[in-house]
Formats: structure tokens, C-alpha cells, sequence
């Protein structure tokens, strides 16, 4: 990750809600012993699988950051959602013989593929590989719950507001800072995911610096008022 990532121990405090269990993470040596386990080193731009492929592993992201979309009914890229260290990825593909989304890796990254379905049989044998799976799962479904609900009820402003923090507290769940991060995405991807125009996610990240809640150089950004920024997703807070 980036150099400019300082770590959490050295915040006075984060964005990181209660509740969040610590990211999945995966003894390597201990899975080898019952399956192939392939690392795969993916650069930027790549593609870790493509919709329509065929569905033949789960893919655990050990570095790196990545982005899901699909395409619209008119032909657009949707973005669906952005991985980091202890996402696991093609979960949406169980029960399915293609791959029903693209992976794109937006930053380098190193990926652990778990062949399907001989992790199944590895998940009998390590029992707390199973719970630790489960939760990761359950959560993805959460994540997806909330987002539509943000997504579905909240104006321009709060939805960037709560990307922001979202953001935010899954990179102090991995023990980087929570206040000073860089954006693995593009602004047109942050837009896709949030369901609004370019324009509109440029407007709101630059009348929250307004606001002095952030601050935002290109894709570097600092989160100077976190409970402001909780309050802006609790409270109406519209574009000027």
C-alpha cells in the first residue's frame, strides 16, 4: 500500500464503527496442506477474471485493491463494490458455472486462488477456517444491505460523505490510518458505485473541503472532522 498510509496506533482516533470484526485472514501453509493454493501477482488495469468465465476458484486478495462491476442494461459499467486485504472474491459465482461480474485490479495486487469446489472439502477439516468464512460472508451481505439503503435513500452529499467514512473504516480495520488515506479509484468509479454523475461526486467532495470536514489533493484525502461527517450522513446536508 501507499507510502503515505501512517499507522493507526499513531491517530488519536478513527472511523471505525463498532461491531467491525478484524478482516479474514487465511494461514496459507495451513490450506496447502489440503488443496493447490496459486498465488497470482495481477497488475493494475488487469483483470482478475471477466464476466462469463468460467467459475473454477474463490479469490482471497492478500495485497492490493480491486473493483467489482458488471454491466447495465444499456451497456454501462456498474461498479458493484472495492476489495482490499481479506476480501474474498467470486463468492457471487457459488452454484453458478461462470463468473457473473468483472474484477479489475485498480492498484497491485496479490491474489490467493482457492480452487472450488476441493476448498469445500478443506473447509470441513479446519473447523475455524469455516467460522471465520462464514462471518466474511455474512458481512459481505450486511455491506451490500446498507449500501443499498444509502444508496436508495440518501441525496449526493451524504452518500459521499458515508463513502468516505466506509472507507475509512475498513483501512483502520487493517491497521492503516483512518483520517489520511489515497483513493485506489477514480472519481467516475466512485460515481458508478454511488449511483450519481462525475460532476456530482466532484461537487460534494469540494463543498465538504468547503465545509472543512475534508481535504482532498487529487486523490489524497484527510478527514479533519469525522463527527461532522457522521453527522452530515445523519442530517440533511445539501450541495451549495
Amino acid at each position: 500500500m501507499d507510502t503515505s498510509f501512517a499507522p493507526l496506533a499513531a491517530q488519536t482516533g478513527n472511523a471505525q464503527p463498532p461491531g467491525y470484526d478484524a478482516p479474514l485472514e487465511l494461514d496459507i501453509a495451513h490450506l496447502q496442506r489440503h488443496m493447490v493454493v496459486t498465488r497470482r501477482k495481477v497488475r493494475a488495469g488487469q483483470y482478475l477474471y471477466r464476466n462469463g468465465q468460467p467459475f473454477r476458484a474463490l479469490h482471497f486478495v492478500h495485497a492490493g485493491f480491486l473493483k467489482t462491476c458488471e454491466l447495465s442494461e444499456d451497456g454501462r459499467e456498474q461498479v458493484t463494490g472495492f476489495r482490499m486485504h481479506g476480501d474474498l472474491l467470486g463468492v457471487e459465482s457459488i452454484g453458478l458455472g461462470a463468473h457473473t461480474c468483472d474484477a479489475v485490479v485498480l492498484d497491485d495486487a496479490e491474489i490467493w486462488e482457492l480452487p472450488y469446489p476441493l476448498v469445500l472439502d478443506a473447509l470441513q477439516r479446519i473447523p475455524e477456517l469455516q467460522v471465520r468464512l462464514a462471518a466474511a460472508l455474512a458481512e459481505e451481505i450486511r455491506r451490500d444491505r446498507v449500501w443499498m439503503l444509502v444508496i436508495g435513500t440518501l441525496p449526493a452529499e451524504q452518500r459521499v460523505a458515508a463513502f468516505l467514512l466506509d472507507l475509512a473504516s475498513r483501512l483502520a480495520r487493517l491497521g492503516f490510518s483512518a483520517r489520511h488515506f489515497i483513493l485506489r479509484m477514480g472519481r467516475a468509479d466512485i460515481a458508478s458505485f454511488l449511483a450519481l454523475k462525475h460532476e456530482t461526486v466532484s461537487r460534494a467532495l469540494s463543498h465538504l473541503e468547503k465545509l472543512e470536514y475534508i481535504s482532498v489533493l487529487r486523490r489524497e484525502v484527510r478527514l479533519l472532522d469525522i463527527p461532522k461527517l457522521r453527522a452530515c450522513v445523519g442530517t440533511p446536508c445539501t450541495l451549495q
